[in-house]
């Protein structure tokens, strides 16, 4: 039975998992979630209540959150590209980078971007403030920690990678790498030239008007 995926391609989480299923070329289904397709919505919703996305299928079985899915499919469709290290100490290096970018970068991004979905007598601009000072000193950790490193976690693309990729990529949207970061945008290059996710970023290109702050004519 042919994997399942509910996902939108302008989704950076949804775009974390897509990196994964096309490094090791994957068979999937791609069920791209549409708010105005109510059949698809009410598939999603009997999946998983929250209505969050990406969601796997895999025979029966769902599968949520990026990072599991990610992991999931190392466990039971693995391919030729290994995202964990077989290493428990190399392993824990690249959940610890992985968490890292989830929880650093992602989250105060989109913070700074629901926010601007809000109406203006709803905004928070203290948690703006607060979310751009994280991103600026997790630009600045991960500029230190990415001195010598080609990928995350040291010389091999990983899980890690698949979660670096699109969360720079929109973070420096939302809130620009200072040039002085060279070792993050040097990384944020290598990314952007893996075939995963360029693929990825290239399927996502149709949808860069929905970015609520304007998306630059760059990347």
């Amino acid at each position: 039975m042919t994997l399942k995926l509910y996902a939108h391609p302008f989704s950076s989480y949804c775009q974390k998992v897509l990196i994964a299923l096309y490094e090791n070329q994957t068979p999937f289904e791609f069920r791209q979630i549409a708010h105005d397709n109510p059949q698809l919505m009410a598939e999603l919703t009997a999946l998983w209540p929250f209505r969050k996305f990406p969601v796997l299928v895999d025979a029966g079985r769902t599968v949520v959150e990026a990072t599991v899915i990610i992991e999931y499919l190392g466990l039971y469709h693995p391919g030729p590209v290994s995202l964990l290290p077989a290493d428990p100490r190399a392993a824990l290096e690249v959940r610890s980078m992985d968490r890292f970018f989830d929880n650093y970068v992602s989250t105060p991004q989109q913070k700074v971007v629901a926010d601007s979905l809000r109406a203006e007598h709803e905004r928070d601009p203290r948690g703006v403030a607060d979310a751009r000072a994280m991103l600026d000193t997790a630009y600045a950790w991960l500029d230190k920690t990415m001195a010598g490193r080609e990928w995350a976690a040291g010389e091999r693309f990983s899980l890690a990678d698949c979660a670096a990729a699109p969360f720079l990529f929109y973070a420096d949207w939302t809130h620009r790498i200072d040039p002085s970061f060279g070792n993050v945008l040097g990384y944020r290059r290598r990314l952007l030239a893996r075939p995963s996710f360029a693929r990825a970023v290239d399927e996502a290109r149709p949808y860069r008007p929905l970015f609520p702050l304007g998306a630059p004519d760059r990347d």
